[in-house]
């Protein structure tokens, strides 16, 4: 805990935790011990169970998974071994299956976050070391400069201009000035100025400090700690089927019962009426159900993965399916987190200089002497530093410099106009560092004895303190009023592009500056984030744009990304925009009403990501959000797909978050959203086909029990369905490709059930047809009113081959198989091949024929089961046409209603 050293002076730190403020800790063994008392200075957490016990756990979580404990039981009761071995082993696989996914994917986190190692300057001995940060122990002593991340708790012993930026942990905007004092105990985390963060960030001077806490015990570790005490709740997809698994199988067993008591009283034995009884349990309890969900969402974390992102919980594949709203931040997900200088204005140009993409510049721009005043004003007033190595980079690996974003800009503007930085030679005096407030940065320089003051910052700031310009030949004159205007509006046209704007002066008289010119800064988007963003609003998501930026700058930003903006600046602002102030000043209902039609929140804090998600769930939306600091994780806990960022994210925002994406990059969202979609549509095609298979095995056998006719099925071919129902054909429609056209369809509703009136129409329809014929080829087969071995098999084949024809025309619920390609599926293909094969070994091989009680068909009972079995594709080809015909099924090629 770093608290109790607020209070104590740097003497009384050095002295408590026997240490030495200039030399630092100088004995080994007494270092190595320290380790071994407070170990690595990491956030990993070791977990209170062991792997095994937490496996074992996965086994009485799901009701679904003990009721087939209880089927499982009941068959080796009835001495039913093989049944009972056939549902552990789909209990097992199940369990196996989405324990070892979730396994892998916390692994493939803990990889994500030691991709770079992070390095720190420790004092031992008096001699500056360059050692991995983890190594760190209470008592280091550390060395601070700018763009370096503090790699623990430390007190405050030396500080020199010492600015710290600690948004990601306390969600303050600006720099924090540090300072040596001692303070009051107790202090809010904002307010502890002598202090330094795990995970904070130096953004000016430089300093030294005291480690006092490492790992958990840091303020950063006490927040990553709570959040992994912190339960996500079920996702609609778990709660969705723990319901349909309950009111199968309640469904089922009324069923059941009623036939098995009405076989007994028509005078039926007990002990076949019971063997049936129990072989229709086995088929009618989903224990498929769970193992093809899990298997398909697991399925769909791989494919994830490999374009680059990382799903932490299986269910949130599926969720990302009905997510429709999408909160982004700016910087770093829409845009690429790389300020670049796209523009520069002199005085006296009649339009700015547009400065080309690439490393090289066109040599075709001229470099006045006015541009070059400009360019010498902005990296003297600079405080960017160049890494001595490129994977010291830490704000930014594009990049060999590292400071503010601006400064760093800056800087690389004026390498490539041919300008060496200058600042060795030019003695820095003072500094007045850039402040919120203050809105612009300034230095004192000496040069050849002279004095003179730089400045830059923004233009209304800079331009206060000027009385004179520089035109392009680099002459100066007087700063006239109309020449204010003509800068102001030169400003403006910038800003209504989405650069941010940055003015530099210099001069000898700090209230009577020369004024130099103007630069344009911008963060261009990633790439592919426009389209993405298009494919999205025409699926039903609605993007919402976060950031820290002016409202102008943030909606210029979202137009130019292709996000629903009126091209009206004073419409967008007035209707479609709003400033975290102007958030702060509304009550609940009209913070609903505001976030219901707001595509951009400007000037925003982490809080402010906190009311707008709850403001959307409220309305019944499915929200995903995405962040990167500490503050941001209630947020990405609330939300019901938290999206952390791989490379600038938080470990804390990692642990919180559903998914984490290792390119930070908008688009990666769009293929998330796409599998998520593509996978619920997989879980759908495979219930129909489980259910329609089901309700007409459970009818066949309940119409014969009715009707006293006797049963077309025994035990063992009953069981045989039951395989290929939960079996490979049902597993192979979970791996179907995502469908062209599924991101033209809305999402799915928040409450919206698996089980809807279409698809219970689909089912009944199917069953329909199945019971029906396989009903007529039973009674026709039955000519002499004996059941005869043939009788048995051809009805037996018959459901079969119903079932492989059922199958195939589930592989869509409303594209044709022969759009899809009947071949295209290859798992699909070997697992109806399997099958045929299957069913021939069973009315063919003498062994099987004994066990199944069949005999073997000919080629013309053969040829006469695939004609009528095929009927159910054709029906539902037929529906399928038909929804086309009408306009219901939205494609490409189709205009969306409604579309944002």
């Amino acid at each position: 805990m770093s608290n109790p050293y607020l209070s104590y002076t740097t003497e009384q730190t050095c002295t408590d935790l026997e240490t030495d403020v200039h030399v630092g800790l100088s004995n080994i063994q007494d270092i190595a011990k320290r380790h071994t008392v407070y170990g690595d200075n990491d956030l990993a957490v070791d977990d209170d169970e062991s792997i095994v016990v937490q496996f074992l756990k996965q086994f009485i979580q799901d009701p679904l998974i003990l009721l087939l404990f209880a089927s499982a039981a009941i068959s080796i009761l009835l001495g039913n071994i093989d049944d009972a071995f056939s549902i552990a082993l789909a209990i097992f696989i199940v369990v196996t299956v989405g324990f070892v996914q979730e396994y892998r994917s916390e692994k493939s986190l803990e990889a994500l976050n030691n991709l770079v190692p992070h390095y720190c300057n420790v004092i031992r001995s008096g001699v500056s070391q360059h050692v991995v940060a983890t190594k760190l122990v209470p008592g280091d002593l550390i060395s601070l400069q700018i763009g370096d991340r503090v790699p623990a708790d430390l007190r405050i012993v030396d500080a020199v201009e010492f600015e710290v930026d600690e948004s990601n942990l306390t969600g303050e905007t600006n720099p924090r000035k540090k300072t040596t004092e001692p303070l009051m105990s107790n202090l809010p985390l904002g307010e502890r100025n002598n202090m330094a963060f795990m995970g904070t960030l130096v953004r000016h001077g430089h300093g030294r400090g005291i480690v006092v806490a490492t790992g958990a015990d840091t303020e950063f570790g006490r927040v990553f700690l709570t959040m992994r005490e912190t339960e996500k709740p079920k996702t609609p997809l778990q709660n969705s089927m723990d319901h349909l698994g309950k009111q199968l199988s309640a469904i089922s067993i009324a069923g059941i019962a009623i036939i098995v008591l009405v076989g007994f009283f028509q005078g039926k034995k007990w002990l076949e009426m019971l063997t049936i009884g129990v072989s229709l349990a086995v088929a009618a309890i989903p224990e498929g159900l769970p193992i093809i969900v899990t298997v398909t969402l697991a399925l769909g974390v791989l494919r994830m993965s490999k374009k680059r992102a990382i799903v932490r919980r299986l269910p949130s594949v599926e969720t990302l399916g009905s997510v429709n709203v999408i909160c982004s931040d700016k910087t770093g997900t829409l845009t690429m987190n790389h300020m670049t200088v796209t523009k520069m204005y002199t005085p006296g140009m009649t339009t700015p200089c547009i400065i080309p993409d690439g490393d090289h510049l066109d040599f075709s721009i001229e470099k006045t002497v006015g541009m070059n005043k400009l360019l010498l004003s902005a990296a003297l007033c600079n405080n960017s530093k160049r890494h001595v190595n490129k994977s010291d980079a830490i704000l930014d690996t594009t990049s060999p410099w590292a400071g503010f974003p601006v400064d760093v800009a800056l800087i690389e503007c004026c390498e490539r106009f041919g300008l060496n930085d200058p600042r060795g030679s030019y003695s820095r005096l003072s500094e007045m560092p850039f402040n919120s407030e203050r809105k612009y940065m300034s230095v004192i320089t000496n040069f050849n004895s002279t004095k003179t003051t730089f400045m830059k910052g923004a233009m209304d700031h800079v331009l206060k303190s000027c009385a004179y310009y520089t035109d392009s030949a680099g002459v100066q004159h007087e700063l006239t009023p109309s020449i204010r205007d003509e800068i102001r509006s030169h400003e403006m046209d910038m800003a209504k592009t989405g650069l941010r704007i940055i003015a530099a002066a210099s001069g000898i008289i700090p209230n009577k500056l020369v004024f130099h010119g103007l630069f344009g800064i911008n963060d261009p988007p990633r790439p592919y984030v426009r389209e993405s963003i298009q494919q999205l609003m025409t699926g039903g998501v609605r993007i919402i744009m976060i950031t820290g930026d002016s409202i102008v700058t943030a909606v210029s930003v979202a137009r130019a990304l292709g996000m629903a903006l009126p091209s009206s600046d004073q419409d967008a602002i007035q209707n479609y925009a709003i400033t975290g102030d102007q958030l702060d000043e509304l009550d609940d209902s009209s913070i609903r009403d505001v976030v219901s039609r707001a595509v951009v929140f400007a000037r925003t804090t982490p809080h402010h990501k906190m009311k707008i998600v709850k403001a959307l769930q409220s309305l019944g939306d499915v929200v995903a959000m995405t962040g990167d600091g500490v503050n941001d994780a209630p947020a990405l806990k609330l939300a019901d797909i938290g999206i952390a960022m791989g490379r600038q994210g938080t470990d804390v925002a990692k642990e919180a978050a559903d998914m984490i994406l290792t390119d930070d990059s908008f688009a990666t969202i769009l293929h998330a959203v796409e599998e998520g979609k593509g996978i619920f549509n997989n879980i759908r095609n495979f219930i129909t086909f489980q259910l329609s298979t089901s309700v007409a095995a459970l009818s066949l056998i309940a119409i014969s029990s009715l009707f006293g006719l006797q049963n077309p099925l025994n035990a063992m071919q009953i069981l045989w369905i039951n395989i290929l129902m939960d079996g490979p054909p049902a597993q192979s429609l979970g791996v179907e490709a995502v469908d062209d056209d599924v991101m033209m369809k809305p999402p799915r509703p928040r409450n919206a059930p698996i089980l809807t009136v279409q698809l219970l129409k689909r089912v009944l329809i199917s069953a329909f047809i199945i019971v029906l014929v396989t009903t007529l080829i039973f009674t026709v087969e039955k000519k002499d009113g004996e059941v005869t071995a043939r009788d048995t098999t051809m009805t037996f084949t018959c459901f079969v081959l119903f079932d492989m024809f059922n199958a195939l025309s589930c592989r869509s619920e409303t594209k044709s198989v022969f759009k899809l390609g009947i071949f295209s599926n290859r798992m699909f293909n070997i697992a109806v091949g399997g099958s045929l094969l299957g069913q021939a070994l069973v009315i063919y091989m003498p062994l099987f024929q004994k066990i199944f009680q069949t005999e073997a068909l000919g080629l013309k009972d053969i040829v006469t089961l695939i004609i009528y079995t095929s009927s159910v594709l054709w029906v539902d080809e037929i529906r399928k046409w038909y929804l086309h015909r009408k306009g219901l099924v939205r494609t490409k090629s189709t205009k969306i209603l409604g579309s944002v």
